[in-house]
């Protein structure tokens, strides 16, 4: 993955104006979340299909559109790695947690995720190959695993 900000950035306004919104994002937003997963599902939903460009309007509006997408591209990438880096087992848990806070019947949204794989969209774009595999193949073994407890007689 991509460390987006450079030492040059760093020596100038730039690397601490990123710094400070990242800052921002962490502490107001994504400290909200309760979980890796979440906060991935989180950032997903700022990306832009079409463009590919991270959009939030009350981070644009107190830094730029360049920082926002720059701030939440990268805090998408380190919550994406954070959770390829736990344990399958944590993982498990990690996402166990994210759907028992989901409004929906946890049964019915494994069935539908294992239907229509939604979760794919969730990778960072600057994942690579051997990262998005490895994401997929963790996710798919954890829903299949989850579906059958939460509905044995599918």
């Amino acid at each position: 993955m991509n460390d987006h900000s450079s030492p040059e950035d760093d020596r100038t306004g730039s690397g601490r104006e990123r710094q400070r919104a990242k800052k921002d994002v962490w502490s107001r937003t994504l400290s909200q979340i309760p979980t890796t997963f979440g906060k991935i599902v989180y950032l997903a939903s700022l990306r832009n299909d079409n463009s590919g460009r991270y959009q939030h309007f009350g981070l644009a509006q107190l830094y730029s559109d360049e920082e926002a997408d720059a701030v939440l591209r990268q805090s998408h990438e380190e919550a994406f790695s954070e959770w390829l880096n736990f344990p399958l087992e944590a993982q498990r848990r990690d996402l166990e947690e994210y759907l028992e806070s989901a409004e929906d019947d946890k049964g019915s949204v494994l069935r539908t995720w294992l239907t229509l794989a939604p979760y794919r969209n969730l990778v960072p774009a600057t994942a690579g190959p051997a990262e998005r595999e490895l994401y997929i193949s963790d996710l798919e073994l954890i829903l299949e695993l989850l579906r059958n407890e939460f509905s044995p007689s599918s």
